[in-house]
């Protein structure tokens, strides 16, 4: 049997028990952001388990995409993989340990008919019941082995969640692979062979380690596809069946090696067919190349894939017809392969040609640290220079560490880790408002939480419970002097998030602080940083806090619109988008999105069409307290490795809503407020970044405003009215280029007959005609047309000429036919001249050109032309 009936079959076995067959959900685990990728079948159940969601049926199975990245270095030999496939049915509270058991021993025996003798099973320490069940359908006591939490029972797939002790089937591949006498499942000898695994989920595991039993005992059966493929087919390795033979037999094609002939090309086929399989998956499911995250994941595998794919020959990219045909053999299965192929292509092509631009220099350079270790004892790249790699060639460091191993070499990984730190430190300065000198220097704050009030008023009656001044706290301020304030409460919003702060007055009666900024300089304290305008304030004052309500409405429109833009992003480009980073001022907008390549004009607009409709549709734009689970099961947006708590402000415009995202921003009640979105700039911040700037509301009335001021100045210089510019420009436009034809038309008469007179510059150096001279000319066209002219009424020479243009040398050469078959060469000759003026250039032997800097050394540089004919 191969893959694809093995697959059927497992699934009709169990439709037939009473399962209901569900697809196979993203490898971006949907219920869960804080899970890197989706690692196991039980993912996409764990919310049935756990009673959040209601199941389509208390019986379920499917087949699922799964990645762990724990194998990424193994993967290349015989065994390991990246992504998998795997089989798998659940009781969510229906049967137990029973039926689940029996259901597998009669898939295997009675319809994959493998040899009964040939199978072993292993349960938990003290699992009795599952002991006796395996006795019951008769298989002997000797093939029952009994294992420790280390092997049998199965932890959660993240943090935290459903667990529970383990049954496994292990198939037995042969005595000639025993380890002794005493060889039993789990002995790691590779006797044995794990293909069937039952956790009978019977508790909760929280953050903590601590194990609550669950109110409805639920199975998650696990059986990978791969494995079963190997099995059943009777093959020494999943690489060596259909699963992965038409992706080394392009890998074959490309290389021209075959499989199967060379232990080390072997290992380099299967690290190209198995990464070029997982990036398709990967990047079908949304995952972007980046330096953190999912994206590293899908970095790392390309940049090891060509890597060892240079090792068997592939000197230009590759991995994108790999990654095709890994397409056209899975989506019959998974048919969002076969949607997403043009950007599947398209990503891969592009990450690995940005890749290849490095790879021969980041490898010369790991090179150079390998052959400067003179010392035999010294054996150690240092974490400066690993990082060096990862940081400004783009080698991941477990690439680095698996290169330089390979040579006996090891990373200093708390150098390293040192060095990623600082880097750490100098993005957070750069990206993070500078809390301490609006602190004054001050130290940690012995206060108690802010209570924010801003979300519903902008006026609030407060007390100071802290004041900050010259770097310490102080019991006053007074007129004209800089300070922070602390209050107990404020309807001002300090910066987060993306979002600037909030600026307004703080007021008591004969006094005035005017607030510039509100910050957090730490967890739920509010810092109102600003300056006493008028009388003083001291420790325990009741105040009036006032935000500036224009202000704050300007960037609650800003906000609520970046909101919007993501969702018309992820409808327009795909739901790979991803946010980057934001920033909301009251004046623009800026927002930052994982996507490869450029906007195209149409997407831009397009994008700026979909927001504009549903500010027009004044959607109701509704904030609500929910628990973080019931968010994420409901599909709201969040923002992956950001720490959520148990509860979390949801965001939803519209309804049913065209955008929910968790957000503890301040935002417009509807989103007609918003008034109009107008896209200013689209442009790249980084590799696999882009990044959008647009305004609204009072920012998108003065940006046209100010293109109307120019219109119209435009048009009063041109004598004519805004809606005749376009007509006026192009009559100036024609007239001006006629004009242009006339003037060089005069200008190229005016050099022939200059070109005349040149003439008789010509000298005769060892036998050939040498003309060096400076022509006065500002088109390079034209300078080369004077150039031809010379050189063919020498008939047989080298003409070399300079002119300035726009303020910089230009020289052209040219050597005739005869005399580079006697070795004279133009691009030789021109290099060394423009040289000699700050430049450099270069050509072919009969015709080169050159630029310079320092048109004071023109001359000098055509003297030197009789000295290298010489």
């Amino acid at each position: 049997m191969n893959s694809d009936e093995i697959r059927s079959a497992y699934l009709m076995f169990f439709e037939e028990k009473g399962h209901k067959v569900i697809p196979s959900s993203s490898l971006i685990p949907k219920d869960n952001p804080t899970l890197l990728l989706t690692t196991a079948g039980v993912v996409q159940i764990q919310p049935y388990i756990l009673g959040q969601a209601e199941p389509p049926s208390r019986r379920l199975a499917s087949c699922q995409k799964c990645f762990r990245t724990t194998d990424i270095e193994s993967v290349g030999d015989p065994t390991h993989m990246t992504f998998f496939e795997m089989l798998g049915n659940w009781s969510v509270g229906d049967y137990f340990k029973k039926e689940a058991i029996a259901w597998a021993w009669e898939f295997y025996t009675e319809r994959l008919h493998l040899p009964k003798e040939r199978l072993w099973t292993t349960i938990y320490l003290d699992d009795e019941e599952s002991h006796d069940l395996w006795r019951a359908i008769g298989v002997p006591e000797e093939k029952i082995t009994r294992c420790d939490e280390k092997d049998n029972f199965w932890g959660p797939p993240g943090a935290s969640g459903p667990c529970g002790p383990c049954s496994e089937i292990h198939f037995d591949l042969g005595e000639e692979r025993s380890c002794g006498p005493n060889c039993r499942p789990n002995d790691g000898c590779g006797r044995f062979v794990e293909i069937w695994n039952l956790v009978f989920m019977q508790y909760f595991q929280d953050e903590q380690g601590k194990r609550t039993p669950l109110a409805r005992p639920c199975v998650d059966t696990g059986a990978g596809l791969e494995r079963n493929v190997t099995v059943l087919t009777g093959k020494k390795s999943a690489y060596d069946t259909d699963v992965f033979a038409p992706m080394l037999e392009k890998v074959s094609e490309l290389t021209g090696k075959k499989y199967g002939t060379n232990a080390d090309d072997d290992n380099a086929m299967r690290i190209v067919a198995e990464h070029g399989r997982s990036l398709a998956f990967l990047v079908a499911d949304g995952v972007m190349p980046d330096n953190e995250g999912r994206g590293y994941v899908l970095r790392r595998l390309l940049r090891r894939a060509a890597l060892f794919g240079r090792k068997i020959g592939l000197d230009k990219p590759f991995l994108s017809g790999v990654a095709k045909v890994a397409v056209n053999k899975m989506s019959h299965v998974y048919p969002e392969l076969k949607q997403r192929q043009d950007m599947i292509e398209k990503i891969i092509r592009m990450e690995e040609e940005r890749f290849e631009e490095t790879l021969n220099t980041g490898l010369a350079i790991i090179e150079d640290f390998i052959s400067s270790k003179t010392d035999e004892k010294d054996k150690q790249i240092s974490g400066a220079d690993a990082f060096k790699l990862a940081d400004t060639y783009g080698f991941p460091i477990e690439l680095t560490k698996e290169i330089v191993e390979k040579a006996g070499f090891t990373i200093d990984m708390d150098g390293f880790e040192k060095e990623m730190e600082k880097q750490r430190e100098r993005a957070r300065a750069t990206h993070k408002f500078d809390v301490a000198s609006k602190m004054g220097g001050a130290g940690k704050l012995d206060v108690k939480a802010t209570e924010f009030t801003g979300y519903t008023c902008y006026e609030q009656k407060a007390k100071i419970i802290k004041l900050l001044a010259d770097g310490k706290e102080v019991e006053n301020i007074k007129a004209g002097q800089s300070a922070g304030i602390v209050l107990d409460t404020t309807p001002f919003y300090g910066e987060m998030g993306g979002q600037l702060g909030d600026k307004g007055e703080i007021f008591r009666a004969g006094g005035s602080f005017i607030v510039d900024n509100a910050v957090h300089p730490q967890a739920d304290v509010t810092l109102h940083h600003g300056k006493v305008g008028a009388g003083s304030f001291k420790v325990g004052d009741e105040v009036l806090a006032r935000v500036d309500i224009e202000r704050r409405l300007d960037i609650a429109r800003n906000h609520s619109a970046t909101h919007l833009l993501q969702a018309a992003l992820r409808q327009v480009l795909g739901e790979h988008i991803q946010q980057r980073g934001s920033m909301v001022a009251p004046e623009r907008l800026r927002f930052d999105f994982s996507h490869l390549a450029a906007m195209t004009p149409d997407e831009i607009k397009s994008v700026q069409r979909i927001v504009n409709e549903r500010i027009r549709q004044n959607l109701k734009v509704n904030a609500e307290q929910s628990a973080y689970k019931k968010a994420i099961e409901a599909g709201v947006t969040a923002l992956f490795d950001e720490k959520y708590g148990d509860v979390v402000r949801v965001m939803r415009i519209g309804e049913p809503p065209v955008s929910a995202e968790l957000c503890g921003g301040t935002h417009i009640s509807s989103t007609g407020e918003i008034g109009y979105f107008q896209v200013l700039s689209e442009g790249s911040v980084g590799a696999g970044i882009r990044r959008i700037e647009a305004v609204t509301g009072r920012g998108a009335e003065a940006f046209f405003d100010q293109r109307n001021a120019n219109l119209e100045n435009i048009a009063k210089s041109l004598e004519t009215t805004p809606d005749k510019i376009q007509e006026k420009i192009t009559g100036l436009l024609e007239q001006l280029n006629n004009e242009r034809k006339q003037a060089l038309a005069r200008e190229r008469d005016t050099a022939k007959n200059e070109a005349e007179s040149l003439l008789s510059q010509t000298e005769i150096v060892n036998g050939v005609k040498v003309l060096a001279a400076r022509v006065v000319t500002g088109d390079q066209q034209v300078l080369r047309e004077t150039t031809d002219y010379l050189r063919d009424k020498l008939g047989s020479g080298i003409v070399v000429l300079g002119a300035v243009i726009g303020e910089r040398p230009l020289f052209i050469a040219t050597v005739t036919p005869d005399l580079v078959q006697k070795g004279n060469n133009a691009g030789d000759i021109i290099k060394q001249v423009s040289k000699v003026a700050g430049g450099g250039g270069g050509g072919k032997p009969n015709f080169a050109q050159a630029g310079g800097k320092d048109k004071e050394k023109m001359d000098e540089a055509l003297r030197l032309v009789k000295t290298l004919v010489k």
